[in-house]
């Protein structure tokens, strides 16, 4: 936690005094504030308990720039009631940390985190230097209105960056979308130098060509995610930032603080803009992941379904035809599933096959498929599995079930078949299993607790 808290309180120390190298309209205001989303994300990410860490670097970063210890004392807890104040609005009514992973919670997170909270800090810390004598009451609000645009710039593109990332930080790219990622990564510092930083002839140098950015980004958004989006709207910020103080760009005006709010709020918008179209798009391809399992799964028990098990037999197939090695299909029916429904009601008869499909899950290996084949009858497709291994493994499940401890008790009949020895083909093969399972029932004296075979 010590040191955790150092780390962060240098991070905002640096940002901060990177920051305040661009206050332009007072020693003590600037359009560019990095640390109120470095203090966002920390109360987020670690909690309230670092506040002492963003008070002390607050504090800090101001002293050694301007005013007096009584002045830095009150924009240092300004700054630290502006990052406590947004994060306890994003837990509370935006998700938390999880807050980008929709589009609703990321315009509450614009509003609240970006908008509302960062008023504190301009409120207070304008107030206090003009109370003290250090800012001119005339100037009221110029220093409050960029003082808070770099807040909320600061909240909307470095917050955002710092939250996806700590979520994931994993990169599972397959070569393709690594080289497809350098492209993009190419492609947006290329328009960034182009449009803000006078890559191109002189002549052209503040023409407004910041709409070549937008395909970038809704590129970003689409093919990759939020967090490759954060990252992609803060690279092209530090790119507009660099080009503007020199004059190039459309932004480019005749005071370099003018020209900062200027790109400032451009780079909000786009920030708001890009994050939402970012979330719209992680909600779709979660709706079709999800559509996709549904199609594919049984909606009790979350085994694949019939459906999905008709598939995996005729790929099995396929695959031993190339290979010839065999594969073998287990049937398992659960006993007295009626019974158990009479007697305890329906609820627990579900509960009774969720609990077969756990067994089923904790037995099978990687490449198996446990699938629920209708009603009480489940199957499990064995890869590689001649006949006798595939009847240990039912045995092992039968096992497995009888020896748990929840009640009502549980027991299952089996039927095993392989590939190509009990049929060529997926109905022979699945005919099959089922009329040893039938015969196993009949044997056991079990037919009667299963209505699909009666009559």
């Amino acid at each position: 936690m010590i040191r955790q808290s150092a780390l962060l309180a240098l991070a905002y120390f640096v940002a901060g005094k990177l920051g305040l190298r661009l206050a332009f309209v007072h020693a003590s205001a600037t359009g560019v504030w990095p640390p109120t989303g470095i203090a966002l994300a920390a109360f987020l990410i670690l909690g309230y308990r670092v506040w002492p860490a963003i008070l002390c670097a607050a504090f800090l970063v101001n002293l050694t720039t301007a005013g007096s210890v009584a002045t830095s004392l009150g924009i240092g807890i300004g700054n630290t009631l502006e990052g406590l104040a947004g994060a306890y609005l994003v837990n509370r009514f935006a998700n938390g940390r999880r807050v980008f992973q929709g589009a609703r919670d990321t315009f509450r997170f614009v509003i609240l985190a970006a908008l509302l909270s960062t008023t504190v800090s301009a409120i207070i810390g304008v107030t206090t230097l003009s109370i003290a004598g250090f800012a001119d009451w005339a100037q009221y609000g110029r220093i409050w209105s960029t003082w808070w645009l770099g807040d909320a710039v600061g909240a909307l593109v470095v917050a955002p960056v710092v939250l996806l990332w700590s979520n994931d930080s994993r990169v599972r790219w397959h070569r393709g979308q690594a080289l497809e990622a350098a492209a993009l990564f190419a492609a947006l510092s290329l328009v960034g130098l182009v449009v803000f930083d006078g890559l191109v002839a002189s002549a052209f140098r503040h023409y407004p060509l910041e709409f070549l950015c937008v395909p970038l980004l809704i590129w970003t958004a689409f093919r990759f995610g939020q967090r490759e989006v954060a990252t992609a709207v803060a690279v092209l910020s530090a790119i507009a930032l660099v080009g503007t103080l020199r004059g190039f760009g459309p932004f480019a005006r005749g005071t370099q603080n003018e020209s900062l709010l200027l790109l400032q709020a451009f780079m909000g918008v786009t920030a708001v803009m890009s994050l939402a179209l970012g979330a719209v798009v992680s909600e779709r391809k979660d709706v079709a992941d999800q559509l996709r399992r549904l199609a594919v799964s049984d909606p009790l028990t979350g085994l694949a379904n019939y459906r999905h098990l008709i598939d995996a037999v005729e790929g099995e197939i396929k695959r031993t035809q190339r290979s010839g090695r065999a594969f073998a299909i287990v049937f398992l029916d659960l006993d007295r599933l009626k019974q158990i429904n009479d007697r305890h009601g329906h609820p627990m008869g579900s509960r009774a096959l969720c609990r077969l499909a756990d067994v089923l899950r904790a037995t099978s290996r990687g490449i198996d498929t446990a699938a629920r084949f209708g009603g009480d009858e489940f199957a499990l497709i064995l890869p590689e599995t001649d006949v006798e291994a595939a009847r240990l493994v039912g045995v092992r499940i039968a096992e497995r079930l009888a020896a748990e401890s929840a009640r009502p008790a549980l027991s299952v009949s089996m039927g095993v078949a392989s590939y190509p020895g009990d049929g060529d083909s997926v109905e022979a093969l699945l005919g099959a299993a089922d009329r040893v399972l039938y015969e196993a029932k009949v044997r056991s004296g079990k037919k009667s607790a299963n209505p699909a075979h009666q009559g």
